[in-house]
């Protein structure tokens, strides 16, 4: 029989135990009952810590941070010669030493230093590594130099709106949801599974984006309906809840201006910790162990 991967698998038990609507409007077929009940083989790049030993603690949720561009790609490019990269680092930094603060999370970063990476290889890290959410850190730049504010943004086809649809060009769109992880799979297992771990992790994106954003508003100007989604290629992880965060608009003076300063970063970094505090809190009483990268 062939595998359901371990990501995948914690994700069907976790929708499974919140009784979603999902597995009662239709009967699984046999096929997918019996991949779900088998015992899964863990492929080296989707291995997760085994914590079976009598009132061993499950590890610390993973959240990949995401610093935007590196290298010899700049990202945008501010009035006064801000590079997006180095505002996307720096802030990536401070997010990391603020979550890392009272041992709740482990955090990775894709990149920790000014280098450059292809955007799938970002995807790829987060799931070799079993992380439980991964946050894309941005401020872009528009050609309307009196666009300003934060936004936050999910995967979706096709985009929210015209210039969502214009940052998610500029971010190099392609489409990846199905890994290697997939293959050997029955066409129709495939396709059930993978229809079950994108509504998951469509809800548990839009969970985060939404928490996001009230957190963001407390402290930061916002751009209107900041809640925005298009087909940015580092949201497509298919069994990882994933956001992208625009801080600002390097193209903004008044944005630039505030990002260029570090304790408006902490700031930032400060408002998108709640985010994640709160985020995990809520789905902690549903988790149970069975999040990805939850052992």
């Amino acid at each position: 029989m062939s595998f359901v991967p371990s990501v995948t698998r914690r994700l069907l038990l976790r929708r499974f135990a919140a009784g979603s609507s999902v597995f009662g409007t239709f009967m699984l077929p046999p096929a997918v009952r019996d991949a779900m009940a088998a015992k899964p083989h863990h492929p080296k790049h989707l291995a997760v810590p085994r914590h079976d030993a009598p009132g061993a603690k499950p590890p610390a949720p993973l959240v990949m941070l995401d610093p935007g561009h590196g290298g010899k790609d700049p990202g945008a490019i501010g009035f006064s010669g801000t590079y997006e990269k180095q505002v996307a680092l720096a802030t990536a930094l401070e997010l990391k030493r603020q979550l890392e603060a009272d041992g709740r999370y482990r955090v990775a970063l894709t990149r920790t230093r000014d280098i450059f990476i292809p955007l799938d290889d970002r995807v790829e890290r987060a799931q070799r590594q079993g992380a439980s959410l991964f946050v894309s850190m941005h401020a872009d730049a528009l050609t309307d130099h009196a666009v300003r504010g934060a936004s936050v943004y999910t995967l979706a086809p096709r985009a929210s709106d015209a210039q969502t649809a214009a940052l998610a060009r500029s971010e190099n769109s392609a489409d990846r949801f199905i890994g290697k992880q997939w293959q050997g799979m029955s066409p129709e297992v495939t396709q059930i599974l993978a229809s079950l771990v994108r509504q998951e992790t469509r809800t548990d994106s839009g969970r985060i984006a939404r928490t996001l954003v009230g957190s963001l508003d407390q402290d930061l100007p916002m751009l209107p309906n900041p809640e925005r989604h298009a087909g940015f290629v580092v949201l497509k992880a298919a069994d990882i809840p994933s956001v992208l965060v625009e801080m600002g608009f390097m193209s903004n003076p008044k944005d630039e201006a505030a990002l260029r300063r570090p304790d408006h970063r902490r700031m930032v970094a400060e408002a998108m910790r709640r985010a994640v505090d709160g985020y995990f809190a809520g789905i902690s009483h549903v988790a149970n162990g069975y999040g990805p990268g939850i052992g």
